[in-house]
């Protein structure tokens, strides 16, 4: 399963739930007759709209908020996702080797969010901006810009 954001609140009094998500391809998930995973739920996605930064949903035979609101603050996920050529998600990353000047510098071992720009950690738990970096998805290399200090 793919983590796709967090069922943060209600919205009305008929079922319409507010998702809020940083995921990149909202477009591939968030459409109608999609199935989301919440609380090892399957639920079909039956509305879809953005409101300010929220992904608001309605779901397939949820019709009141009663309905849905126990699972308030539970991950949603989707089961699979189809990405075009060169689109990867995130979690493809970690793993891949990293090296600076064709060194050898360790794994990535987790991708993080800090102030509003993408990070890498990699195996000496030194933070790399993703701007400094060249992702080759077929050698599962990354290849990291020179920068005196930063591995």
């Amino acid at each position: 399963m793919i983590y796709i954001g967090k069922y943060v609140n209600t919205h009305g009094i008929k079922g319409e739930i507010r998702i809020k998500s940083d995921f990149k391809y909202k477009d591939k998930i968030f459409f109608v007759g999609n199935t989301l995973i919440i609380d090892n739920q399957e639920f079909i996605i039956n509305s879809y709209r953005r409101h300010k930064e929220y992904d608001m949903i309605t779901l397939k035979g949820i019709t009141n908020i009663n309905q849905i609101i126990d699972l308030k603050g539970s991950k949603v996920f989707v089961f699979n996702i189809s990405l075009d050529d060169g689109e990867y998600l995130d979690s493809t990353l970690i793993g891949f080797k990293v090296y600076m000047n064709n060194i050898y510098k360790g794994d990535v071992l987790d991708i993080k969010y800090l102030n509003n720009s993408k990070k890498i950690l990699v195996v000496n738990n030194k933070y790399v901006p993703f701007e400094l970096v060249n992702v080759n998805l077929d050698k599962k290399r990354i290849d990291v810009m020179e920068v005196d200090g930063l591995l």
